[in-house]
């Protein structure tokens, strides 16, 4: 009995907490609405001093090393392999199936 008492409180307060919730979220949104903004005024910024220009860098001259040639190596020749021949196998022919007819509906 007590289980079904547990029941409809908890569903009451969960309708309380739902309609609670609802109102506090619009009241914020009006409070929103009425609030002005004050108007600033635009802060002055320094003029920036021109940048002064880098020199170009110039980098020292590397000398390309060369790389030794290897020689060619020499590969074999490698024997031809003759394939052995296979012949087809003879498949017997298959009579042509005659399909009947479907009447037609009139």
């Amino acid at each position: 009995m007590s289980y079904n008492h547990n029941q409809s409180f908890f569903l009451l307060l969960l309708v309380t907490l739902s309609i609670t919730s609802c109102y506090v979220i619009q009241a914020e949104a009006r409070h929103l609405l009425e609030v002005t903004i004050p108007n600033l005024p635009k802060p002055e910024l320094p003029q920036l001093s021109e940048i002064p220009t880098l020199p170009k860098l110039e980098f020292p001259e590397i000398s390309k090393s060369e790389l030794p040639t290897l020689p060619k190596p020499e590969l074999p020749t490698l024997p031809k392999l003759e394939m052995p021949v296979i012949p087809k196998p003879e498949l017997p022919t298959l009579p042509k199936l005659e399909i009947p007819q479907v009447p037609k509906k009139p």
